[in-house]
């Protein structure tokens, strides 16, 4: 990265900390604030080089808030002489070298400034644990993160063949004892065509209008685009309404600007038709989920209209 980010922990972060203790020296930042460290390394990255680290942050009740081991990609600065030193943080990091390993206990106030996240109070003591583990040129550290996203691809597609092979069993039981007609793709996807209509069948690269309404397995709405819906469910936001947010969804399908269940079912369907989808989560948010309505490995129910279809 270029710079510094203010507060310190936007930075991208990932892998798991490790921090040896092997020593326990002191240092102290311009401003005086003290860190410990628990181990120092030797090599101080070159004008242009990257230094890559791992991070872990503790509320003053040690409860891990930001963990490098939860994001998959770990935390990196490309160090420079001319990047401005803003904070005792920018002053820490700015001066890793490969093998630190260090401990900062500080106020919420101090670390995250105008930023303290809602669960913490300012005044509350939050310890910082930093390690620096390499140093690398732009051609490796490019290297690295392919490698590494790659892997992530990888394991993320085996677990994607397992979810659907687990939940096709699951979605069967949910047709089954809700009567449904539906068919099944060779992808996973279940659709049932509840009536049809009479426009033309959409195709790759169509515009086409949608009305839908979204639900997890339990029957609970996570999302329409139809007021009277989203009223009835207890969802409804006046301040999307003011904006015309409840109205037909406009989209392209085919190109990905939805999730691989709807592009699929989207092309199964003509203008005028009602229709339903199932859709297994590797088809839709996958493990990640989407927000705090759409948890990881989400089997999804949408009801949708098509309302228009443009060539």
């Amino acid at each position: 990265m270029k710079k510094l980010m203010k507060p310190f922990f936007y930075l991208t972060i990932s892998a798991v900390m490790g921090l040896t203790i092997s020593c326990k020296e002191t240092g102290k930042t311009s401003d005086g604030q003290e860190f410990t460290y628990l181990k120092k390394g030797t090599q101080k990255p070159a004008e242009g080089e990257f230094i890559l680290y791992n991070l872990e942050v503790l509320s003053g009740k040690d409860s891990v808030f930001i963990s490098t081991a939860d994001q998959g990609m770990p935390g990196y600065l490309r160090y420079s002489d001319s990047i401005p030193v803003n904070n005792f943080m920018d002053e820490i990091f700015l001066g890793l070298k490969k093998g630190d390993s260090i401990l900062v206990e500080a106020k919420a106030a101090k670390v995250f400034e105008d930023n303290v996240p809602p669960f913490l109070t300012s005044d509350e003591t939050i310890k910082i644990r930093i390690g620096a583990f390499d140093v690398m040129d732009e051609e490796n550290i490019m290297a690295y993160f392919n490698e590494m996203q790659q892997k992530a691809m990888d394991a993320e597609n085996a677990n994607a063949a397992d979810r659907l092979v687990l939940e096709a069993e699951t979605i069967a039981q949910y047709v089954a004892e809700n009567n449904l007609d539906a068919t099944k793709t060779e992808s996973g996807l279940y659709y049932v065509i509840e009536k049809r209509g009479t426009g033309p069948e959409i195709e790759e690269g169509n515009q086409a209008s949608v009305h839908y309404a979204g639900y997890l397995l339990d029957g609970s709405l996570f999302d329409t685009s139809m007021k009277e819906v989203a009223m009835a469910n207890n969802i409804y936001s006046e301040q999307r309404d003011q904006a015309g947010g409840y109205s037909p969804f406009d989209l392209q399908v085919g190109v990905g600007q939805v999730i691989p269940g709807w592009d699929e079912g989207l092309s199964l369907l003509r203008k005028g038709d009602k229709a339903k989808f199932i859709i297994p989560s590797p088809l839709a948010y996958g493990s990640r989920g989407a927000g705090a309505d759409i948890p990881g490995n989400s089997i999804l129910v949408f009801d949708v209209e098509i309302m228009d279809v443009a060539k």
